[in-house]
């Protein structure tokens, strides 16, 4: 890791809060919200989108590990209200389950 890289990890890293499902929903409403899926390192992914690594961000888009929130979704964590971890990557917001996160660097 890069000393640029390493730096703006540990700013992310920074930024990153708890929040719940209803603080977020104004960014679902406006398309702006991106799912990491739990086996994913949020702030490695947030760096990846901040940096515009096209590869990776691709590779997690096939792949599924990150996404736009869908109407499915949105549902799921109104109706469980459960802890969510999020980081803004302008104009994206990233969330994750905060049970699902893996320990953090």
């Amino acid at each position: 890791m890069t000393e640029h890289a390493s730096t703006l990890y540990a700013k992310l890293l920074g930024e990153t809060a708890p929040i719940a499902w209803q603080e977020l929903q104004p960014f679902f409403a406006r398309g702006a919200l991106l799912w990491v899926e739990g086996g994913q390192d949020l702030i490695a992914v947030a760096q990846a989108v901040a940096e515009n690594d096209r590869d990776k961000v691709s590779a997690w888009l096939d792949s599924g590990l990150l996404g736009k929130v869908d109407d499915t979704r949105a549902e799921d964590l109104l109706a469980r209200d459960p802890q969510l971890w999020a980081v803004v990557v302008a104009p994206w917001v990233l969330v994750q389950e905060r049970g699902q996160a893996p320990a953090l660097h």
